[in-house]
């Protein structure tokens, strides 16, 4: 196969260049024709060359032999991984399910105030502490979670109830801002006012909006008082106050103020 690429020049006009550079004249040479065989480049010079292409494949060849264990512990990772990532999506599928349907009950125990068996079960199925330690990384048991701070605050269990929050986490602002807050109930209720005020202000501020974040503002400037906190009051209440005008909050928000 020839080296030299089609140009679309007629054979006349190749003899025409030839005669002009004999008689000295000059050509440019950026025409393709002026240029030896050998100066060309093609394409993909291995299909040019069937002999530099047998050359590529015999390294090729060689690499794979001489790198072969290299290769295959690669091979077998690979392929460990996507089956291992597989297998534990399905697993973990099958514990989401089965910590539902234990969470179920518990739920309705909760929501009928009944925290005891909520949290410990009622003989027949389990309760939220079981969902929430046994059941890892399912969504059933982050929400048991939740469910089990809740009623371990109520039942004044308050570093239970932290312990239950801080495991907890949503996609929803809202209810992650409601879980902030009871972490500041329940730091409040151990008397550290200065933690508390910190969660209530990381509440008003996670997707702050003119319903719920002036409560926690409330909160908080309690919360600085009670740490002897002055200025930090003053500038939460403050905050109510400009920055929620139209809060049912903002009279009391003035009031405090006043007195500090």
């Amino acid at each position: 196969m020839s080296k030299i690429p089609y140009t679309g020049k007629s054979q006349q006009a190749q003899q025409n260049i030839r005669a002009q550079q004999q008689e000295g004249a000059q050509v440019p040479t950026a025409d393709p024709t002026v240029l030896p065989a050998e100066d060309y480049v093609t394409e993909n010079p291995l299909l040019e060359d069937p002999d530099a292409l047998a050359v590529r494949l015999a390294e090729s060849e060689d690499f794979v032999r001489n790198h072969r264990n290299s290769l295959l512990v690669a091979l077998t990772a690979v392929v460990l991984a996507v089956v291992g990532g597989f297998g534990y999506y399905t697993y973990n599928n099958q514990q989401n399910q089965k910590a539902q349907a234990a969470l179920f009950r518990a739920a309705s125990y909760w929501e009928a105030d009944s925290l005891k068996k909520a949290m410990k079960g009622d003989g027949k199925a389990p309760g939220l502490t079981t969902v929430a330690n046994e059941y890892g990384n399912t969504k059933a048991a982050n929400l048991a979670n939740f469910y089990a701070g809740v009623a371990a605050l109520k039942d004044g269990k308050y570093k239970e109830a932290l312990d239950y929050l801080e495991d907890f986490s949503s996609d929803d602002y809202l209810v992650q801002s409601r879980a902030y807050a009871l972490m500041g109930d329940a730091q409040l209720e151990m008397n550290h006012p200065k933690e508390a005020a910190d969660l209530y202000a990381k509440a008003a501020d996670h997707n702050a909006n003119e319903y719920f974040s002036p409560g926690y503002l409330l909160k908080e400037a309690t919360a600085r008082e009670l740490a002897k906190d002055t200025d930090g009051a003053l500038k939460a209440y403050t905050r109510i106050v400009d920055e929620y005008p139209t809060a049912q909050e903002v009279n009391e928000a003035r009031q405090l103020k006043a007195r500090l």
